[in-house]
């Protein structure tokens, strides 16, 4: 364990005007609130504080970190509150505190409220700092450690997947690779133990039987440039035992077939040195087509710059390298903390970092507690891409983004109003993965609106939240509309006029709070239509031996969006011009079927809804049977009668194939039921057709 003086030496070493006194009273407040606290291993708690401050005092971080790195278990973990740490170390540091007291909570694996709850407290706390972050990921880190000596498997296992599912997700997100890849390292060891002992024997065996290659071929690669007029830094190392487990698992390959499990870096004095060498890295070595990735024009989401190649060395040994400058090769190593360095201070914000950004807006806009643990872990987890604008901008996104999310990444309005996509010049699906490279042109209308759909493909969490927070909103809009239209067709029943006091009286009868609230109700059958009379109109249904007056008249969908406040059931396609009739079951959508539907028998539990479509309401999707010779051209012929008369095809489903006639299921748009009798009878028309019937 550190001693107090080793602690202030390592500080002043990097920072001699740091608040000593301050970083004394800490160590001293912290040894006596933990008191005679042990850890699993036998030392002091207070060996704990003191050793997560001494990693951060690697990372040359200010004196506020340092002393909440001491004081961050305090307020969890004994007596201390906030309004002591704050009197006695100021607003600052017991900000600081608090939110990594928040994050100690998450739980990686619970889908809860409180996790989740934790969450959206440590999110907005490191949205404010990120010196939160940093605490607890060196906090994590020598947890990691030490971790040897918890007893109980299950809780080792646990605290592992927590740090692999979270943690290093976390530091790789924020650049501090060599804090993610020790992470990865200890969990993996814990969560494979059996994977980590094989990989890391055979790793042992290679370096026996090699010698020092590694060290041989970085002095020939620093030879090489040297003699071509370039200083370099090379250092070379085995790839981690994680690293080459994943890259197994992912290519397929025994350990023996992976290749490259040697990487090399040079490290050079500036920007055009590090093209200067990749040009005689190539020029000596051949390297390996697709391996090559300049981070240093598209850097990673993170701030990383680098260039990663893959050569063939001497006896066809491929090696990994990478070439940075040496400010490249800081920020590399410490992601985020190299702007929290006691230089640069207070100046770095931590809400510059898009990826952090992102997270807020996220947060802002999730509907609920699963949501939020969805959309933090997404953008967490997932590799990037990255995709360019008309104008030339750089958008990162994740692996697997389509327009959809391109457009919701530019600007929420683009996303909103988003119609059609072009793709490096062409137009294609909004559903279309982007690759690496493309050029992405955005087609919109103000007309236009977020689509449900859109939800099967889109994989940011900020498109996924705009696009839901959408659709709920619409949802509401149009269940209050359609019970709106239901309620005017209840009050037509009632014996009497209603007085203008009725509604307001009616309201606190049914403990509703306001007008649209029992309009929600009504449309979801939440509550019962001899309800809402009784209570406009007390009595009005109680006669002894009388039912309650039928409906009188239709009420119309007009206006409303299939999908939304009601459904057009699957089961008989209904179009505009049928007569339709609505199931209405409690807490969901009216279900609309045409009168005749077979599958209305099975609405004995439905309240029965006489429904109107409206004048001029839109068209809908129509079924057909077409049986068509199985002739060549013959279902042309059809997509051509049906292209000549306006209809589009949504679907088509052979069905059967009996010799020479062949039979389709063909769901097609049409405007309503005479549309579809003048394509019936176009169809019948053709020599091909041998019947066409409607579903």
């Amino acid at each position: 364990m550190l001693r107090q003086y080793e602690l202030l030496e390592k500080v002043r070493g990097y920072d001699p005007d740091a608040d000593e006194a301050m970083i004394n009273r800490a160590y001293v407040f912290s040894m006596k609130a933990h008191g005679s606290q042990t850890r699993a291993s036998g030392d002091p708690y207070f060996s704990h504080p003191i050793e997560v401050a001494g990693i951060l005092t690697d990372l040359h971080l200010d004196d506020e970190t340092i002393v909440t790195a001491i004081l961050h278990d305090t307020i969890e973990d004994t007596v201390a509150t906030h309004e002591e740490i704050e009197r006695l170390f100021g607003p600052n540091i017991a900000r600081l505190v608090d939110g990594v007291t928040k994050l100690s909570k998450i739980e990686a694996q619970s889908e809860s409220q409180r996790a989740a709850e934790n969450l959206r407290k440590f999110l907005l706390a490191m949205s404010g700092d990120i010196r939160v972050l940093l605490v607890k990921l060196a906090d994590r880190l020598h947890n990691m450690r030490t971790l040897h000596f918890i007893s109980n498997p299950d809780k080792r296992k646990r605290i592992a997947r927590e740090t692999m599912d979270i943690y290093a997700p976390l530091a790789e997100r924020i650049g501090m690779y060599e804090f993610m890849t020790e992470m990865q390292t200890l969990s993996f060891r814990e969560l494979e133990p059996d994977a980590y002992a094989s990989i890391s024997r055979r790793l042992e065996q290679l370096h026996k039987g090699e010698g020092d290659l590694i060290e041989r071929i970085a002095r020939g690669i620093k030879a090489h440039l040297e003699a071509n007029g370039v200083e370099a830094e090379v250092q070379g190392r085995e790839k981690h035992p994680y690293s080459i487990w994943r890259k197994m698992a992912e290519r397929h390959v025994s350990f023996e077939q992976l290749s490259d499990v040697m990487a090399f870096r040079a490290i050079v004095s500036s920007n055009e040195e590090c093209y200067r060498t990749l040009g005689l890295v190539h020029r000596r070595w051949p390297m390996v087509p697709g391996r090559f990735k300049d981070f240093i024009s598209t850097p990673k989401r993170n701030g990383y710059q680098s260039l990663h190649t893959t050569v063939i060395h001497d006896e066809q040994m491929r090696i990994e390298i990478q070439i940075r400058d040496r400010e490249m090769h800081a920020r590399a190593e410490h992601g985020l903390a190299a702007h929290w360095a006691y230089k640069e201070g207070k100046a770095a914000a931590s809400t510059q970092h898009p990826w952090i950004s992102d997270l807020i807006e996220i947060l802002e806009h999730a509907q609920s507690a699963e949501e939020l643990l969805e959309h933090t872990r997404m953008a967490m987890y997932q590799d990037r891409i990255f995709a360019f604008t008309p104008k030339g901008e750089l958008i990162q996104l994740p692996k697997g983004a389509t327009p959809v999310d391109f457009a919701y990444a530019v600007h929420t309005d683009l996303g909103d109003q988003t119609v059609g996509a072009k793709i490096n010049g062409r137009v294609m699906p909004l559903r279309t993965p982007l690759e690496n490279g493309d050029q992405v042109e955005i087609l919109v209308s103000k007309a236009q609106h977020p689509q449900p759909g859109w939800l099967s493909f889109v994989v940011t969490g900020k498109a996924r939240a705009k696009i839901r927070r959408f659709v709920k909103s619409k949802e509401r809009e149009e269940t209050v509309s359609l019970g709106r239209k239901i309620f005017d067709e209840i009050v037509q029943r009632l014996p009497n006029a209603l007085g203008w006091e009725a509604m307001a009286e009616a309201l606190k009868r049914l403990n509703i709070h306001d007008d649209d609230a029992l309009m929600e109700a009504i449309a979801l059958k939440r509550i019962s239509d001899v309800s809402v009379m009784e209570a406009l109109i007390p009595g009005s249904t109680s006669t002894a031996g009388v039912k309650p007056p039928p409906q009188r008249t239709a009420i119309s969908i007009k206006g409303l969006t299939p999908g939304v406040a009601f459904q057009l059931a699957p089961c008989c396609h209904p179009i505009p011009g049928d007569r339709i009739v609505g199931l209405r079951r409690e807490g969901a959508e009216i279900e609309v079927h045409m009168i005749g539907c077979e599958r209305l028998a099975d609405g004995i539990d439905a309240d029965w809804v006489d429904l109107a479509w409206g004048d001029e309401s839109d068209g809908g999707a129509a079924r057909l049977c077409v049986v068509i010779r199985n002739e060549p051209g013959s279902l042309a012929v059809v997509a051509g009668v049906l292209g000549s008369h306006g209809a589009n095809i949504v679907s088509m489903e052979q069905i059967s194939r009996d010799g020479s006639f062949h039979t389709f299921h063909l769901d097609i748009e049409v405007h309503d039921v005479q549309h579809l009798m003048r394509i019936i009878a176009a169809l019948r028309a053709t020599d091909v057709v041998a019947s066409a019937e409607r579903l």
